[in-house]
């Protein structure tokens, strides 16, 4: 039997804890167009998924689809193994940039990230082609690849479409059912910015990784594959370290978690008004902490 595609296994654990969360032994699991729309998949997806579910004997059939029992830890797919080749590609790249902290013109090979990331030089190629189009990066005429920088122009353009995700991703936090999964996921965001906010004086540089998990968080509810990609492209910006000024990489840091805190605080409580508000607030701090970045670099460069 083949194995389930990397969608087939996400619909599994999102059926896995649609189940734990919404039904009782016995019950029967909802038609298969509506889990589709749950899903946002297809039903030929679905069908691979329930049959999965089938293999493990939490449900009785394919056809009845009626529990058997609860899901256990055990039955869901691991998060590492549900990466997708592009996924694992993309990762490697932004480890790179900022574990590294390279600088505008850092070269690399498609070679290099292909050992790193465990795929093919072909598949990593086909990635960099698709993301050379933001002008992030550019290929070398003889070979290779390098970093580039960017202009006050291509930042505010990102600005502005940030804003416009991520403002509806706060205002999506009010039709979600209070036993969606996404709250547990927020309370546990809470509980690591407040860890990291005790300790930020020695451990600010943990931040970046920390802030991504914040927004892909938001962007996540929009179910949205156009939103996600895109802010895979604002996590690259707003963190490429060449372009901060390093001075105040601590204070910096810490204020943001103060922001994040702020938003996340008052989701919790379902004051949307609020988490609006303070997103918008913060979405103007990180917006002039970058233009000001951006124009220091110019300066240093220019003189």
């Amino acid at each position: 039997m083949p194995k389930p595609s990397t969608v087939a296994k996400k619909t599994t654990n999102q059926l896995l804890s649609y189940i734990a969360d919404k039904m009782k032994v016995d019950a029967v699991l909802p038609p298969e167009q509506q889990l589709a729309v749950l899903c946002g998949v297809s039903r030929t997806t679905i069908r691979s998924a329930i049959t999965h579910l089938h293999q493990l004997q939490v449900i009785n059939g394919i056809h009845d689809r009626r529990l058997l029992r609860m899901p256990v830890p055990e039955d869901y797919f691991d998060l590492a193994e549900l990466q997708t080749g592009t996924e694992k590609i993309q990762q490697v790249l932004l480890e790179r940039v900022f574990q590294k902290d390279l600088p505008p013109g850092a070269e690399f090979s498609e070679s290099e990230l292909a050992r790193e990331a465990g795929a093919s030089t072909v598949s990593v190629r086909e990635f960099l082609i698709g993301f050379s189009r933001y002008g992030l990066i550019e290929k070398k005429p003889n070979g290779g690849w390098r970093l580039c920088a960017f202009d006050l122009s291509f930042a505010e353009e990102l600005a502005e479409m940030r804003q416009l995700f991520e403002i509806a991703a706060i205002e999506k936090f009010a039709s979600l059912d209070d036993k969606d999964d996404v709250w547990k996921q927020l309370d546990k965001l809470i509980v690591r910015h407040e860890k990291l906010k005790a300790k930020v004086s020695t451990k600010y540089s943990e931040f970046p990784a920390l802030d991504r998990d914040f927004h892909t968080l938001l962007i996540g509810i929009l179910r949205n594959r156009f939103a996600q990609g895109f802010y895979d492209i604002v996590s690259f910006v707003f963190h490429y370290h060449y372009q901060w000024d390093k001075r105040d990489e601590m204070a910096r840091n810490s204020f943001a978690i103060d922001e994040h805190l702020e938003i996340l605080k008052a989701l919790a409580k379902r004051d949307i008004r609020h988490a609006l508000d303070s997103m918008r607030q913060h979405l103007k701090t990180s917006r002039a902490t970058l233009m000001h970045a951006i124009r220091t670099k110019t300066e240093h460069l220019a003189s």
